[in-house]
């Protein structure tokens, strides 16, 4: 039974897709914020829906019950969806909702088949992991590409990982069997601050996805949002002295060497397998 159910199929102008997951590899929820963004900013079309019944477990992932004005309730289901937002120059699809618990090579055939159908070549995916990085420096962004000078031109550090993935990686994987030159772009959230949204990773995300799917994006309330909740963060930490002085270390770690070296990679890989 096939799960993707679509709503209209549009004729597309020249689309790439943005890709991007709640739930693991989403530290701080940068990546699926990133994405959001772009529907939120740029007015997205819903195209089409996955059933959940197919991949999700209610159980770990609950429906959530919610009351209207008029006290009617209402029940909203764990979802993913396909967005359309129409460029001046090219159309952005957009893929968003929450990674899957069950059957995802399905999962990922249907929407490598989706994006097929709607006319895609080019994908960006994104994601977000926790790495030993200062919220007072610029948010480090590390990619992985089935053409790899598609890294060195867009100023992306390249990753070798292998371990456990998720259904970021699985798709990445199918995409590109399927002949779809996919870049994927992952930003590290410090890991003190893991617990709790990231808005600096958001904004660097969709900076940098604006650049990579070559659909501008107005960025300044995401810039608002990051400059408010650093300047929370550093009053926060004003009279903590060991929080203090952990943040100047790792600004001192962070010079050119280490953050544009292997040790930010090697960082992504010990999150993804724990994550695992």
């Amino acid at each position: 039974m096939v799960s993707l159910e679509w709503l209209q199929r549009p004729v597309l102008r020249d689309p790439v897709a943005l890709i991007a997951f709640q739930g693991w590899g989403d530290a701080g929820e940068s990546a699926s914020q990133a994405a959001q963004a772009f529907i939120e900013g740029l007015g997205g079309e819903l195209i089409a829906v996955m059933d959940p019944d197919s991949h999700f477990d209610f159980q770990v992932r609950r429906p959530m019950v919610s009351l209207d004005s008029a006290g009617i309730r209402d029940i909203s289901w764990p979802r993913n969806e396909i967005h359309v937002i129409r460029g001046a120059e090219r159309d952005l699809v957009l893929v968003v909702g929450e990674e899957p618990h069950y059957r995802w090579k399905r999962f990922t055939r249907e929407l490598v088949e989706a994006l097929q159908t709607l006319g895609v070549t080019r994908a960006v995916t994104l994601g977000a992991f926790i790495g030993q990085v200062a919220h007072t420096l610029p948010v480090p962004l590390v990619g992985s590409a089935t053409r790899p000078d598609a890294l060195t031109l867009h100023g992306l550090l390249p990753s070798g990982y292998e371990g456990p993935t998720g259904i970021v990686g699985v798709l990445n994987h199918a995409l590109g069997g399927a002949g779809i030159d996919v870049i994927s772009v992952w930003a590290a959230v410090p890991h003190y601050l893991s617990n709790q949204e990231y808005p600096p990773a958001t904004e660097a995300l969709a900076m940098k996805a604006s650049e990579l799917v070559g659909v501008t994006l107005e960025v300044g309330e995401l810039t608002r949002a990051s400059r408010d909740f650093l300047s929370t963060v550093n009053e926060a930490i004003e009279g903590n002295d060991e929080l203090q002085e952990y943040v100047e270390r790792l600004e001192m770690e962070a010079d050119e060497e280490i953050v544009r070296g292997t040790d930010l990679v090697e960082q992504i890989e010990d999150f993804l397998r724990d994550q695992g």
